[in-house]
């Protein structure tokens, strides 16, 4: 598996929820796995590898006890801006991830990619910005829409993940049936053209 289509895997898990009695069978424990075993795949030149790292091993660890349905319920009974504040690792993680894969996606000259990447990153950023107004200033008219937004941004990122998960840039494997360069081992040396003295 390409690191990003283990990074997508994950969030996908994240997203989704399967009832299993009172456990969700999706448990986002396991998605924060295949997160992280994503981003320690990636090129060991990627930016902020550290950050992104760290994000994913601190949502992972945030996801641990919400699993347990006793722990979810008893938070859920709380300020809605308590599951606010536990989700911010997850968006943090987010769009670091999209931020530092659209540069390397412009470095590359893949600009369609990058854009799209940049707009998660700004979708990402507002999803986590809107709680602070639903909750914060009451405006709870931006509540359904603010809900919706962050079901869309996950779709988009999973979507951009899988879409990028073959690119070169993003850790993809060189195909073996790549042509080799000239002068290469197992490559067509241009003295072997040459002929006569």
């Amino acid at each position: 598996m390409k690191p990003l289509q283990s990074v997508a895997m994950g969030l996908v898990v994240v997203g989704l929820t399967a009832a299993f009695g009172s456990y969700d069978a999706l448990a986002d424990p396991l998605g924060w796995v295949l997160v992280l075993l994503g981003v320690l795949r990636l090129p060991a030149d990627v930016e902020r590898r550290t950050v992104l790292t760290a994000l994913a091993a601190l949502a992972g660890a945030v996801s641990v006890p919400l699993w347990l349905p006793a722990v979810a319920e008893a938070v859920a009974d709380l300020d809605a801006s308590v599951s606010w504040a536990l989700a911010l690792p997850q968006l943090g993680f987010v769009a670091v991830l999209c931020h530092v894969l659209a540069r390397r996606a412009s470095a590359a000259g893949d600009e369609p990619a990058a854009r799209r990447l940049r707009l998660a990153v700004t979708l990402t950023a507002v999803v986590a910005a809107l709680p602070v107004l639903v909750l914060g200033a009451g405006v709870e008219v931006l509540g359904t829409p603010a809900a919706a937004l962050a079901v869309l941004t996950l779709v988009l990122v999973v979507w951009q993940l899988f879409a990028c998960s073959g690119r070169p840039w993003a850790g993809a494997p060189a195909p073996l049936d790549a042509p080799r360069a000239p002068g290469r081992p197992g490559g067509d040396s241009p003295a072997a053209d040459r002929s006569g003295p």
